[in-house]
């Protein structure tokens, strides 16, 4: 694909991986020693546009909380990139069958624009699930997050037209949907860039 793989590492220091903690918190309350472990155990990586941040081929052990940027997620079928679902500032990117079970799974990671996220190992995130428990109620609330964008791709195909896909594509998307490139948003709904740029083009 070409596209080059591995981060580079950034400024690590406490203050640049607060962003985590600021999450975490619209969830749950973050006593002193979840704070600690959390900024023990997250990193700062960045991504150029194009690279690959997670190769289907490989197990998926980390997870990126973007801070900045948009990463898409897709399979390979028939030799042509499908388009899943995108993941822009505020969300986590990552294969979630893979980050479970410790196996590949049919899922790519790449980054659509620079991009900036917290990584965390699935074994870290795991030892603090062990260690805190109020990160149960994080999970369920978070996971409910997750189940949003999975609903809204089903959702998706019950839309017959292609411009009410792309309708429904801006709903889902509306923060980011135009900076999104064209193709992209085609394979996602499963129609051809030139239908796409007439339907832009008569908005």
């Amino acid at each position: 694909m070409g596209a080059r793989i591995g981060p580079t590492l950034r400024d690590n220091t406490i203050e640049s991986k607060s962003e985590i903690v600021k999450h975490f918190e619209k969830f749950i309350k973050v006593n002193q020693n979840l704070k600690a472990e959390l900024l023990k155990r997250v990193s700062i990586v960045s991504y150029s546009k194009g690279d690959l941040i997670i190769d289907a081929n490989k197990v998926g052990s980390k997870s990126y909380y973007i801070t900045s940027g948009i990463t898409r997620t897709y399979f390979i079928k028939d030799a042509k990139e499908i388009n899943e679902y995108f993941s822009s500032e505020n969300e986590w990117a990552n294969s979630p069958r893979s980050w479970r079970t410790g196996k590949p799974d049919i899922y790519y990671v790449a980054a659509i624009e620079d991009t900036t996220a917290l990584c965390i190992n699935a074994d870290d995130m795991i030892f603090l699930f062990d260690n805190f428990p109020e990160l149960d109620r994080y999970g369920r609330l978070s996971m409910a997050t997750l189940l949003d964008h999975l609903i809204e791709r089903i959702a998706s195909f019950r839309f017959t037209t292609a411009k009410e896909k792309y309708a429904h594509f801006k709903q889902t998307y509306p923060r980011i949907y135009h900076r999104i490139p064209l193709g992209m948003v085609a394979s996602y709904l499963g129609i051809s860039p030139e239908t796409l740029s007439r339907i832009r083009a008569n908005k």
